[in-house]
């Protein structure tokens, strides 16, 4: 089970774009995630007529390691580790800090 999923709102721990909230846009594999506005790239695409696709700079969204975000508590305003408990033979994911579950 994945501690972080898509539609979780984040907050990035470390490198580059630290201290930026963003929401998990999906998962690349088990490892990497795209977040929304953060680890933003300038790319230099080609032109591909049959795709319709104008050549230039563009910007692009690279994945980032799950490692460098924690998921954004809303009450205390502050990151939080996932916990993942057993509640009523279901496993639900559970705010370590605070306490709460979160939406599945």
């Amino acid at each position: 089970m994945n501690k972080i999923r898509k539609g979780d709102e984040v907050l990035v721990l470390n490198g580059k774009f630290k201290g930026k909230k963003g929401v998990v846009l999906s998962r690349v594999n088990d490892e990497y995630l795209l977040v929304e506005g953060v680890n933003i790239v300038k790319k230099h695409q080609k032109p591909n007529p049959m795709k319709g696709d104008v050549g230039g700079v563009v910007d692009k969204t690279m994945p980032i390691h799950q490692s460098n975000v924690s998921l954004f508590d809303k009450e205390t305003g502050k990151p939080s580790r996932v916990a993942i408990k057993q509640v009523n033979g279901k496993s639900v994911r559970v705010l370590v800090k605070t306490g709460s579950q979160l939406a599945n």
